[in-house]
């Protein structure tokens, strides 16, 4: 469900609120700060509307000319709505790691890395299997390699991967070398 919070904009929830009915919203009023941490902990996919930034919020609509036609409010919150969307099904949460597909990043709590495409495709192929990942396995599945050919191409960028997440994260257990290939757990 999407959900939008409107912060003190009294007479604009109450507007939104009698449009409900037609809006795909769940339509919140928060008239505090403490009440608008407590809303925002509690949900996801949400927006929230206000005449200034009060919070280091990524999701919010700052009304600062108004009036503002509704019409073109709601076309504006579909928008960042969707933006919204958008944003989360690029992420991935592997571990305690999350990688961004838009930027090609991968990030802890701490720092961030970018990544090729190909090293991308590897941690989330490593990362859905429950199983060791054979070299040929990665070549069939990554690379698309359909001969038995003799090629180090994977061993080359599991090792400057693993020295990426030495380097950046001080993780070396990320991807594990077992006996018959690779594993993430």
């Amino acid at each position: 469900m999407k959900n939008i919070i409107i912060y003190k904009l009294n007479p604009l929830y109450l507007i939104l609120e009698e449009l409900s009915t037609e809006l795909d919203y769940n339509i919140i009023y928060g008239d505090n700060e403490q009440s608008l941490n407590d809303k925002i902990k509690n949900l996801n996919n949400l927006l929230i509307i206000t005449d200034r930034k009060y919070l280091n919020v990524d999701n919010q609509i700052i009304l600062n000319n108004c009036p503002i036609n509704i019409l073109k409010l709601v076309e504006r919150i579909n928008i960042e709505l969707l933006k919204l969307q958008f944003n989360n099904q690029s992420r991935i949460k592997i571990n305690n790691y999350t990688i961004d597909l838009n930027s090609r990043e991968i990030a802890n709590n701490i720092n961030k890395i970018k990544l090729t495409e190909k090293e991308i495709d590897i941690i989330i192929y490593l990362s859905k299997s429950k199983n060791v990942v054979s070299i040929k396995e990665l070549q069939d599945k990554v690379w698309s390699y359909r001969f038995n050919i003799e090629t180090h191409t994977v061993e080359t960028h599991i090792y400057r991967l693993r020295k990426k997440f030495l380097n950046s994260f001080k993780d070396d257990k990320f991807i594990i070398n077992e006996k018959y290939g690779y594993q993430i757990k």
